[in-house]
């Protein structure tokens, strides 16, 4: 009766699964697409001013890989880069301004914030002070971009035309990120896949509906938009500043879009599984508001989905269970199915689609990592700057 009870658990168990993938695949914004990249767009009669504005902190390893294609970019109308070099070590600054006069292109200038007050992430700071700069030239948008972030000669142009087309406050794309190591390839993708299984990109650019992200790496901002929503004073406190900053914009009734990128990369290596950990986990408690309950419920929600199938499999083969076996296989191959259009979007071997139990299992991990990090109180961190709990950061008026 017991032996039964187990096989009838492994069954049910199983299913469940099989259903939860079937209402991924058909409910969930087909998140596992990856043809939402920028919308239909024409150049505008006039071109309105930009301000780039580029938070840096240590990043004189990539920045030469990254700065010269923002001072290169191909924008016919008035467009200048601030980077705000935010306590740097490294001679981010200096290495900025030699790269500035070597290679020519937009005006370059470089600032530097101080150390941030309580209540402020040091990213956000340091991207206060840019804008801080950059309203003196009065823009129409703001172009917020990491360091690390090639992008192609017409990035500007084709962002702005896209956003005067569509009437978009925030047009972001997701930088394709790097994946040439072992551990590159098996953690990125599948990055960038769960990121749009949370935020579904079709659902962010229609009307009327409540999701809102943004991709740090590449976001063209209204300054309007910006203002009215008080970017960045209103999410001073966030980790994950670029969900933070959609919402912002979205909640004061802005638009806005959010794609797979073509032409905009990241240059930053992560080639080991620990420079990838320490990627998620930084921020992973985070995204779940700290709260305990809603890590219980991820992890179990993780188990279910992307575990139970190679259990329910192996189990099934085992015991001589077909309907374990048939149930675990039929939710592994739609697992695998929602899986391959990010691999071929990242270019990589179809083969490691299904591996991608192993990647959420390694993904669990880092959730789970990130909550006991921060219980020790050492909360998350942003180029080597540690913030409290939020519970601990003052609020101001």
């Amino acid at each position: 009766m017991g032996q039964t009870a187990r096989v009838s658990a492994v069954v049910w168990t199983a299913a469940g699964s099989l259903l939860a993938w079937l209402w991924l695949l058909l409910c969930q914004g087909f998140f596992w697409r990856t043809d939402v990249r920028l919308p239909p767009r024409r150049e505008p009669d006039a071109w309105p001013s930009v301000c780039v504005v580029v938070p840096a902190r240590d990043e004189a390893a990539v920045l030469p890989d990254a700065l010269p294609s923002l001072l290169g970019q191909d924008y016919p109308g008035r467009a200048e880069i601030f980077l705000v070099d935010d306590g740097s070590t490294d001679g981010t600054g200096d290495l900025a301004r030699d790269l500035a006069r070597r290679h020519g292109g937009l005006p370059l200038t470089v600032g530097s914030p101080g150390e941030p007050p309580a209540g402020w992430t040091g990213k956000l700071w340091a991207v206060r002070h840019g804008i801080g700069l950059a309203r003196a030239r009065d823009p129409e948008y703001l172009l917020l971009t990491d360091a690390d972030i090639a992008h192609a000669p017409d990035s500007l142009r084709e962002l702005v035309a896209a956003a005067r087309t569509g009437g978009f406050d925030v047009v972001s794309q997701m930088a394709r990120l790097r994946v040439e190591s072992t551990w590159e390839r098996l953690v990125v993708p599948a990055f960038v896949y769960f990121f749009a299984q949370l935020y579904p990109f079709r659902r962010i650019g229609r009307k009327g509906t409540r999701t809102a992200a943004a991709a740090g790496g590449c976001v063209l901002l209204r300054a309007e938009a910006a203002a009215r929503a008080r970017i960045p004073d209103a999410i001073r406190h966030a980790v994950i500043d670029d969900v933070a900053l959609a919402r912002a914009v979205k909640g004061g009734g802005g638009r806005v879009w959010l794609g797979l990128a073509d032409r905009v990369d990241s240059v930053r290596p992560y080639p080991r599984l620990g420079d990838l950990w320490r990627m998620v986990s930084r921020s992973a408690y985070a995204q779940l508001r700290h709260n305990p309950l809603l890590l219980a419920g991820t992890v179990a929600g993780l188990a279910l989905v992307y575990l139970v199938p190679p259990v329910a499999v192996a189990a099934g083969l085992v015991t001589g269970n077909a309907a374990a076996a048939v149930a675990g296989a039929s939710a592994w191959l739609v697992m695998t199915g929602t899986y391959v259009p990010m691999l071929r979007y990242y270019r990589q071997p179809l083969w490691l689609a299904p591996l991608l139990p192993f990647t959420a299992f390694l993904y669990l991990l880092m959730t789970a990592d990130s909550a006991v990090q921060h219980y020790r109180g050492r909360g998350a961190a942003w180029k080597g700057r540690t913030y409290a709990r939020p519970d601990a950061v003052p609020e101001e008026g």
